[in-house]
């Protein structure tokens, strides 16, 4: 499976709080932020993995550059307005593949939960499968309506009836999406939540898979939840 880390953005929030290199590079541990996700991408059967990466943040490119890798790794350079824009920069290594997944560079889960997500979807036929929390630690989370049987029926910016979940910024997907995902930036729209819903809407077969918890490094005070969070894991 061909998987994708989301890191164009600026990480402003961390850089305000005194945090001095980019996002990416933020260590977990004993580990960056990225370099954990590409080895768990490789330990869960990568056959490619794509990163999108800030066009001003030199030194995560010059990072991933000394990667030795058993896979393909493909760097493109480009600041993006949005995660979705991202996902569109990046449309035609995902379009290689009829499965992809896709994650933000400051994404933390159990890993072993995240095999298990990856099974789920490799082994089932519908469009899309999300990953999706009730921990909510999110300054503006998004939530996720769903049916008893976890098939998602519309994506919410409020608490709305059947919204048990919040997103946990891992999606897989399978190559039809890209077609709602070019209609969404021709259309002039914005923000991942918005690519989500008009996967709704045009039909796609989404469902939810649980994970304990999921949590983003906005914050200085993130880098702490998420080394305790990965001791209670191990």
């Amino acid at each position: 499976m061909l998987y994708a880390i989301l890191a164009a953005g600026e990480g402003s929030r961390l850089a305000q709080e005194g945090c001095e290199v980019p996002k990416p590079l933020v260590r977990i541990q004993d580990e960056t932020l990225i370099e954990r996700l590409i080895r768990v991408f490789v330990d869960n059967d990568a056959t490619h993995i794509v990163v999108i990466c800030n066009a001003q943040h030199q030194a995560t490119r010059e990072y991933l550059s000394t990667l030795s890798l058993p896979i393909p790794l493909d760097i493109v350079v480009q600041s993006t307005p949005s995660s979705m824009h991202s996902l569109y920069a990046i449309r035609e290594y995902l379009a290689a593949e009829e499965r992809f997944c896709v994650t933000t560079v400051d994404t933390i889960f159990s890993e072993q939960e995240f095999a298990a997500y990856i099974r789920a979807f490799s082994t089932s036929n519908i469009d899309g499968l999300m990953a999706v929390t009730t921990y909510v630690d999110d300054e503006k989370p998004l939530y996720v309506q769903t049916t008893d049987a976890l098939t998602i029926t519309n994506f919410c910016d409020t608490h709305e009836e059947r919204c048990a979940h919040v997103s946990g910024g891992i999606y897989c997907l399978k190559r039809k999406a890209l077609n709602t995902l070019s209609r969404c930036i021709e259309q002039g729209q914005s923000r991942m939540r918005n690519f989500q819903r008009q996967l709704v809407a045009d039909g796609l077969h989404l469902a939810a898979f649980p994970f304990s918890k999921i949590i983003d490094v906005d914050h200085c005070s993130d880098i702490v939840k998420a080394e305790q969070l990965i001791r209670e894991w191990q």
